[in-house]
Order: structure tokens, then C-alpha cells, then sequence
């Protein structure tokens, strides 16, 4: 046990890391978790009792891979999460989220309240889906290496580490580049999107966007809210920025830039609060992390599993925390 434990960070992820059923064993067992579930159901009023039953469901009616399902729901597992550790007497002094996760982030920190954040997280999802058919693509390449099989809409939408970026832009376009990266042996997977998230594609669509978020009261964070988008923390006026939030799906995530300006200072015990370890397995390569000044772990199973797998995710966490030295409360 640590004298003085090292202070918490979240890591919140989003479009990609989503799954059927993801953290639904916490629902009947995690209180604190399932009481935010439910405050962001009841928040989107007559959409949220459908969307609780799809999120529950062994198989959903919307596609996991479909914005109307991936987007509202990460957003709510990302909270509840965020949710249950502030339950066991921690108060996180970083967060950091990817995409959707950034949202889901601005809420705990208290730039949003819960409310106004569900409503522009649904404006956002009727707004996405009216873009043209696009996806994303997870390449293992540093972002000087893909340049070439860039254009017809084909951008880099995130770097997530110095060899991890996404490929995002229209269906057609980005299915070719998928070709052509295969016969440059260059390894890459789709991401789990029906939408070109982080390009030029969805630009259009999000116009008046910022009318929606000028229109909510803001607050700046009560602890250091992380950046995907702009790579560092977001401070005094950007983060009140209405445009700022309204154009963020669209802009290129730096994920990257972010975890080396979280990861700074060194000793954070960083959890990461959501689905799956996607954002914690870049993260435990970091040097940092590498070099045992930080460490990283996961609040939920690496990959889908049975529901027992999600309540033993949580019981490691909390051990850990425990043998960090922090009181828990139950």
C-alpha cells in the first residue's frame, strides 16, 4: 500500500469501443452505475425506454455499429462509470475523452448538466445520421505513412498513438483505400461506425449546431478536462465555447497529443471508465506508463463476455485501487 496514492485520471472512450450488452452486468448489481443509467434514460424523455431495451437486449434492433445506438449509449456508460467511481470516495482530477467520450466527460466535470448534455448528444445523432454512408478505419501506421492512400474524402480523423491513427470519410472512397492498404501490407480494421465521425463529410450537417449549445447554460470544469479534439486540457473560454462543442464531431481527435499532456506530470493511476481497454491498452504503452511512474486500469473486460465478467472487472479495479492505497466506500 502506497503512503500517498496516486491521483485518478478517466480515460473515456468512444465510437468503436462500443458492444451489445457492454457493462450490462453492472445493472442489476452496481447500484450508484445503474441509477446514471437510468437519470440519462429518463433525460431522453420517450426515446430513453427503447433505447434502455435495445442496450439490454442479446440482440439489439439497431446495428451496435449505428450512431442512434453507439452515440447515446456510450454516452451513458461513460457517465456511469465516471458515476461509480466518484461513489467509491474518488474524485478523478483528470479526465480525458475520446469523441463521444469528451461529452461524457464535459458532464462530470460539470460543464454541461446531464440534461442539456443528453440533448445535444440526441441533437448530434439526428444531425449524424443525415450525412451521406461513410465509416472509419483503424490502421497501424504513423500518420507520415498513410498520405498516400488519403483523398476522395479518405482523412486521417484520429491519431491515437505514434502508429495508431483512423481513416475516416464516405463508404465507396474508404472501402477502396481499405484494398489498397491490404496490398501494401499495411494492417487495418474497420471501427465499428456507420458514420465518417471526425472528417469533412459530416461538416454540413452540423451546421446551427452551435445555436443548440449557445442556448444551455456552461460552466468551466471542476477538474482538468483533457481535450481529444484539441489535444490539451480545455481551459477558461474554450471551454464555455459553444462552436467548440457543436463542431467537435467533425474535428480530428488527438488522442495522442492529449494522453502525452495528461501524462506530463507523472504519477496518475488512470482508469478507464467505459467499455471495453481500447483507450487503456494505448495507454500502457505510453513510456510513462512503460516506466511504472504511471499505471493504467480497466473498468471493464478487455472484450465482450458474460455478465460475470463485467463484476470481476470492477471487484480488480477497486483491489487495485484498495492496494494503492485508497479507502473505498462500499
Amino acid at each position: 500500500m502506497n503512503a500517498r496514492p496516486r491521483p485518478v485520471g478517466l480515460l473515456l472512450p468512444g465510437q468503436g469501443a462500443q458492444y451489445a450488452r457492454m457493462a450490462a452486468g453492472l445493472y442489476p448489481h452496481e447500484p450508484v452505475f445503474a441509477a446514471a443509467m437510468d437519470e440519462v434514460f429518463a433525460a431522453m424523455q420517450d426515446a430513453g425506454p427503447a433505447l434502455r431495451a435495445d442496450w439490454l437486449a442479446e440482440r439489439p434492433v439497431l446495428p451496435v455499429e449505428a450512431a442512434a445506438w453507439a452515440q447515446p449509449l456510450l454516452f451513458a456508460v461513460d457517465y456511469a462509470f465516471g458515476r461509480m467511481v466518484r461513489s467509491w470516495g474518488i474524485g478523478p482530477v483528470a479526465l480525458l475523452g475520446h469523441s463521444i467520450g469528451e461529452m461524457a466527460a464535459a458532464v462530470l466535470t460539470g460543464v454541461f448538466t446531464l440534461p442539456d448534455a443528453v440533448r445535444l448528444v440526441q441533437d448530434r445523432v439526428a444531425r449524424v445520421v443525415q450525412a451521406p454512408p461513410g465509416g472509419m478505419l483503424a490502421v497501424a501506421a504513423a500518420p507520415e505513412d498513410v498520405v498516400a492512400f488519403l483523398g476522395g474524402g479518405v482523412v486521417v480523423g484520429a491519431v491515437n498513438a505514434p502508429r495508431q491513427v483512423v481513416l475516416t470519410g464516405p463508404a465507396g472512397p474508404l472501402a477502396a483505400t481499405a484494398a489498397r492498404l491490404a496490398a501494401e501490407g499495411l494492417a487495418a480494421r474497420p471501427v465499428p461506425s456507420l458514420s465518417a465521425f471526425h472528417s469533412p463529410l459530416i461538416e454540413p450537417v452540423l451546421a446551427g449546431a452551435e445555436r443548440v449549445a449557445a442556448a444551455m447554460p456552461r460552466r468551466v470544469p471542476d477538474a482538468t478536462l483533457y481535450s481529444g479534439c484539441t489535444g490539451a486540457p480545455l481551459r477558461g473560454a474554450r471551454a464555455l465555447d459553444a462552436v467548440f462543442w457543436a463542431r467537435q464531431p467533425a474535428e480530428p481527435v488527438r488522442f495522442r497529443q492529449a494522453l502525452d499532456a495528461l501524462l506530463s506530470e507523472d504519477g496518475l493511476l488512470l482508469l478507464e471508465a467505459g467499455p471495453g481497454q481500447g483507450l487503456a491498452s494505448l495507454a500502457r504503452r505510453h513510456p510513462a506508463v512503460r516506466a511504472g511512474r504511471s499505471a493504467v486500469l480497466g473498468l471493464s473486460p478487455a472484450r465482450p463476455g458474460p455478465e460475470e465478467a463485467d463484476r470481476d472487472a470492477v471487484r480488480r479495479a477497486r483491489e487495485a485501487l484498495s492496494a494503492e492505497g485508497y479507502e473505498l466506500n462500499p
